[in-house]
């Protein structure tokens, strides 16, 4: 799992504008405004804003989320792709992670 979790930090480190959670398994590294602002017209609660922490409280977070998360958990990068927005997700965490460990 230190693979997921090193491609995690690397994604905070290349400039993620926030974090944010369901509450049940979709956790997601916002590397845009776009998404931030999506986020929140989805009401996601939490919505965590990079500014202002650093990288390790946003890593220690999303690492609580994660264990507080139901099985189909996953964490992905998310930017906007307009031209597909499909294209614009990546995998971190991808879901049954711990079944391949």
């Amino acid at each position: 799992m230190k693979a997921h979790w090193d491609d995690v930090e690397q994604a905070l480190l290349d400039g993620a504008k926030g974090i944010a959670f369901d509450t049940c398994h979709k956790i997601y590294v916002l590397m845009d405004d776009e998404q931030m602002a999506q986020m929140k017209e989805y009401e996601y609660d939490p919505l965590i804003p990079a500014e202002g922490h650093t990288t390790d409280e946003l890593l220690s977070t999303l690492m609580e989320w994660y264990d507080d998360s139901c099985m189909l958990r996953f964490i992905q990068s998310v930017r906007t792709n307009h031209d597909d927005p499909n294209a614009g997700f990546g995998d971190l965490i991808p879901q049954g992670a711990e079944s391949d460990e």
